[in-house]
């Protein structure tokens, strides 16, 4: 039986997501979860010894984003080249598909690291190709401890499906906002291991995190080209082949 089912894949053209539950191995997961600690340690020591507390989107002991690190790490590079992340890849984007970014996203137990409305294609600035986004949950996620919300496209008031909407900057947290609407949103309530899968055109949040305890999850993305940059001189991202004619290519050494 396919991991993704025709249904799952027609949802993903027509609303722009669909949700795996508990598809990701056991030890696959372990591996994931100890590894972001690892980097997010690592993140402290660098933010302490510069002696600041923002780097971009990433504040010091309320939320990370750490990204391209799998070059350094077999157990990611295992993960994003496997036939679990092949088979997503083959159902959303067709036979040719390449590693486009990586990072760990991860919001501490702090009230104010909710993430803003925006489109991840907001992110790169100019028009391109829409890519893939897999959310992969590493703990159980809830409203609490701030999952992500997903805006299915029938709902996001956008003339089609393939505009990337304007995105301003969130003087305070440096979020891109490029939804501002009413509409909450469907949450991802779903335990770790599970995937959430959605187009870079889909516009998504994230709640705060009002427990204890660390809300992580590790951001896999994926492209059916390389994305260049506005003027073609040079990748945007990262382009390392997954799939070629259908068929998945053996990770990088």
């Amino acid at each position: 039986m396919a991991l993704v089912t025709a249904e799952q894949a027609q949802r993903y053209q027509r609303e722009g997501y669909f949700i795996l539950e508990s598809v990701i191995p056991a030890a696959a997961l372990q591996a994931l979860q100890a590894e972001c600690m690892r980097y997010v340690a690592a993140h402290d020591r660098e933010m302490e010894a510069k002696g600041i507390t923002t780097q971009g989107i990433t504040h010091y002991k309320k939320r990370y984003f750490i990204s391209n690190r799998s070059a350094d790490s077999p157990i990611m590079t295992e993960f994003l080249f496997s036939d679990l992340m092949a088979e997503i890849c083959r159902a959303t984007l067709g036979d040719t598909a390449y590693l486009f970014n990586e990072q760990y996203v991860v919001k501490a137990a702090d009230t104010d690291s909710k993430f803003a409305w925006h489109q991840d294609s907001g992110y790169v600035g100019h028009y391109h190709r829409s890519y893939l986004s897999c959310w992969c949950a590493l703990d159980d996620m809830s409203v609490a401890n701030g999952t992500v919300y997903i805006l299915p496209y029938s709902r996001d008031g956008r003339a089609s499906v393939d505009e990337i909407l304007d995105h301003t900057i969130e003087a305070r947290s440096n979020d891109k906002v490029g939804y501002h609407g009413d509409d909450p949103g469907e949450p991802a309530i779903v335990p770790a291991g599970s995937i959430v899968v959605f187009s870079s055109r889909t516009f998504h949040r994230s709640g705060a995190n009002f427990t204890d305890a660390y809300r992580r999850c590790y951001l896999a993305q994926y492209s059916a080209e390389p994305i260049m940059n506005r003027d073609g001189s040079a990748l945007w991202g990262r382009a390392e082949p997954i799939l070629r004619d259908g068929e998945r290519v053996a990770a990088p050494s």
